[in-house]
């Protein structure tokens, strides 16, 4: 199952993700609020549906998981690891693993600060600035696990 980026539906739940009221996106699209509505409600669904394949596939016990917001917590058996799978509007379906990485060295290093910076931006959280990915992560990780409990 893929992530439907280019799709209306997924315009919505981002809009709606972001803040954006039903009635707002409705004007916005020239649409009314009840095709936003039932737009919304599928959309959660195949996100939900997403997630949980992922988590399968990833071989992640599910602890937590939020539709709206597009954020699954859980435990990696095979890494015996928390992790989260969350879905990015600019970086698409991810998963992150818990760890103490040695980042400095790592050839990722910028593709890490990137994410991580992009997706607490999506979700309109503050960070501490740093430039320690696993500092970020666990930041960001923490105060999206606070907002869905």
């Amino acid at each position: 199952m893929f992530l439907p980026a280019g799709e209306k539906q997924f315009e919505f739940w981002v809009l709606r993700r972001n803040g954006l009221p039903n009635i707002n996106i409705a004007k916005c699209f020239g649409v009314s609020r009840q095709a936003v509505s039932r737009a919304l409600l599928s959309m959660d669904k195949r996100i939900e549906e997403i997630l949980l394949e992922m988590a399968r596939a990833n071989r992640i016990e599910v602890e937590k998981l939020d539709s709206k917001k597009g954020i699954l917590f859980g435990r990696s058996v095979p890494f015996k690891a928390n992790s989260i799978i969350f879905v990015s509007a600019k970086h698409g379906m991810q998963v992150w693993y818990e760890h103490e990485g040695e980042c400095g060295s790592c050839e990722r290093y910028r593709e890490c600060i990137e994410l991580l910076w992009d997706f607490a931006e999506e979700m309109q959280l503050k960070l501490q600035s740093t430039n320690d990915p696993t500092k970020i992560a666990d930041e960001l990780f923490e105060k999206l696990k606070e907002s869905i409990e």
